[in-house]
């Protein structure tokens, strides 16, 4: 696999994980606002949905990050810092 086609995957995984937060931002605020119990049960299942997806975005970006010892990449550093994890 070539380093551009490499920056490209770990890029697109980035802007999944920067949408992912967004929307996960969006649920979390409306968790246990409404007065209908299975409308917040909906919302609580479809938030912890995007906090797994989150997670196992991560996973992947981690696999597809090149090992540099025990510093971590400033470009993937910055990246995590952009949505909060």
């Amino acid at each position: 696999m070539s380093d551009d086609h490499a920056r490209g995957q770990r890029d697109g995984l980035r802007l999944a994980l920067a949408i992912l937060a967004a929307e996960e931002e969006k649920w979390a605020a409306l968790l246990g606002e409404s007065r209908s119990g299975r409308t917040n049960q909906v919302r609580a299942v479809r938030h912890k949905t995007l906090q797994v997806a989150q997670r196992r975005l991560q996973t992947a970006l981690n696999r597809l990050t090149p090992r540099q010892g025990e510093t971590i990449d400033p470009e993937l550093a910055a990246a995590l810092d952009t949505i909060g994890l």
